[in-house]
């Protein structure tokens, strides 16, 4: 049986505006963020979600708006095509484990399992969210429990490519095997940002009207584990960007420097690949999201 879990239904304000909710935070995006062109900050750039849903479909109906051609076969693929294109003077490869770089190279050759822990004061607070927004949207659908993801993730890959064959996005989709749930819908790229000189890892999540974007330093471990950062202090830097389309052509952003996340990639001591990835708000951990990562049979 497939189960949404608790959606909190807000007005309708029409096809321009969409749902009430959805609207107020792009309202808040628009009068405490800048306008920008984003021709000129080309690092932001990023798909644009649909105004009802995002979903596991949505880079299917990208596809099709833009042209281009869904790739989602059994081939290998990576969230990057090539791991040492990260390499910058602030990130060397020396050090880093075989296994961290093969992950990201062909990341759809993994099967994930994953588990939430949720910091006790923050979890009422991420019900909501998932009740007003993740549910309804399907996406940033973050597990209240580990009970959720018990059967798994399905993790899905794809590749959207023009007519010669170059890669326009890489998206990767994860759902819930045991309810079919949308958890994330990301496009997955390298970004150079004016406040970081080495590349940045850059994830773009499609909302209405625009997207939330994370951008990520790269940085190794003495352990040879792999991290990376989304904290930065201004506009420019890496970090947690809203982003708004505008009826003008321009758009809003608003850089959330409260909002900071850490993922660490490692090998741990049975030689299982793993990593945490913990979210924080305003300094305080509110939720850590535990991955094993294991070779596909086959």
């Amino acid at each position: 049986m497939r189960s949404q879990g608790l959606q909190i239904r807000t007005p309708d304000l029409g096809e321009r505006r969409g749902v009430l909710s959805d609207w107020i935070t792009q309202r808040w995006v628009r009068v405490t963020g800048r306008s920008i062109d984003i021709s000129a900050h080309r690092w932001l750039e990023g798909p644009a979600g649909d105004r009802r849903v995002i979903g596991s479909d949505f880079f299917a109906r990208l596809a099709e708006r833009e042209g281009l051609i869904l790739i989602d076969n059994d081939e290998p693929r990576g969230l990057l095509t090539d791991f040492s294109s990260l390499q910058g003077p602030s990130f060397r490869l020396e050090g880093i484990r075989p296994e961290v770089a093969k992950f990201y190279e062909q990341t759809s050759q993994f099967d994930l399992d994953v588990w939430s822990e949720w910091h006790r004061g923050f979890r009422p607070f991420g019900g909501a969210l998932m009740a007003i927004f993740s549910r309804r949207l399907e996406q940033l659908n973050m597990p209240l429990s580990g009970i959720e993801t018990s059967e798994g993730v399905r993790s899905r890959v794809l590749h959207l490519v023009d007519s010669t064959g170059a890669i326009r996005h890489t998206a990767w989709v994860r759902s819930v095997i045991s309810t079919g749930r949308t958890l994330y819908a990301g496009s997955y790229s390298l970004a150079s940002v004016p406040g970081h000189p080495s590349p940045c890892v850059k994830v773009v999540f499609p909302l209405p009207n625009g997207n939330a974007t994370v951008v990520m330093k790269p940085a190794v471990l003495s352990d040879g584990s792999f991290t990376l950062e989304s904290s930065g202090e201004a506009f420019g830097d890496p970090g947690f960007y809203f982003l708004v389309e505008s009826d003008n052509g321009r758009t809003s952003v608003r850089y959330v420097r409260a909002m900071r996340e850490l993922i660490r990639v490692y090998v741990d001591e049975r030689d299982e690949l793993r990593a945490d990835h913990d979210l924080r708000l305003f300094g305080a951990v509110f939720l850590r999201l535990r991955y094993r990562m294991r070779r596909r049979a086959g």
